[in-house]
């Protein structure tokens, strides 16, 4: 888990990287919680989300939003947020040109972020919400989402109530060919206190489920474009042709 100092928008931001040396390894990135709250990369759900992925062979990258820990700048209420989050998916990308994958993953601020990015990178497939406040920010712009992915919350959190998850996720649902799946963490607060393991246990299950499908549809394309090529028998006689 190397320290790393990137070149951000507005000046250094810091970061947690870790590397996996495929050429193709896919990449995820983790955005933490409010900054004006306490929220840093060093965030336990965040830090738990970073270990979920690297079990799985992914790059992951997490990093202090400007002005948090030694990321400098000054908070931005959003737009210089989401600059600091393209940054650092740039560096990702410079790094590893060829993954096979893009997941952003956020944690309840960094949901908000998180998803504003996905709109405006194509190449992200899935993303991970954990507590997205819908009931504080405007998630409007997802019209449609791009992705498929994961939105799970507690059903103790007072921050952000599980019926306004589950609007936000129905409304996500139907727009067409893409899944959002909803789950619920009985038990949970806002910060999964207590409730961690059943956190990362949920959302690494999700995971598995989707890069389990994608290497399916990979060895199905394989088998197709392998499939021998039936060619026409010389010694076939249409019965209708003219003599």
């Amino acid at each position: 888990m190397p320290e790393l100092i990137m070149n951000g928008p507005v000046g250094r931001l810091e970061a947690r990287y870790h590397h996996e040396p495929a050429s193709d390894a896919p990449i995820a990135l983790i955005l933490h919680p409010h900054p004006q709250f306490g929220g840093t990369m060093n965030n336990q759900v965040v830090y738990n989300l970073y270990h979920t992925f690297v079990e799985r062979g992914f790059c992951v990258l997490r990093f202090n939003f400007r002005g948090v820990g030694r990321s400098q700048g000054y908070w931005d209420g959003g737009p210089g947020e989401l600059a600091d989050a393209a940054s650092a998916l740039d560096w990702m990308q410079l790094v590893k040109p060829d993954a096979k994958s893009c997941w952003i993953a956020g944690v309840s601020f960094g949901t908000w972020i998180a998803m504003q990015l996905l709109m405006r990178r194509p190449e992200a497939e899935g993303f991970i919400c954990v507590a997205p406040p819908s009931n504080l920010y405007d998630f409007s712009f997802l019209a449609p989402c791009p992705s498929s992915g994961l939105m799970i919350n507690g059903d103790m959190d007072r921050v952000v109530p599980s019926n306004s998850v589950a609007e936000l996720t129905v409304k996500l649902k139907t727009q067409r060919g893409i899944k959002i799946e909803h789950e619920i963490v009985p038990g949970a607060n806002h910060f999964f206190e207590g409730k961690m393991d059943e956190l990362t246990s949920r959302v690494g299950a999700y995971l598995d489920m989707r890069l389990a499908a994608k290497e399916n549809e990979g060895k199905e394309k394989t088998k197709a474009i392998a499939a021998p090529v039936i060619e026409a028998d010389d010694d076939f006689v249409d019965d209708d042709t003219d003599e």
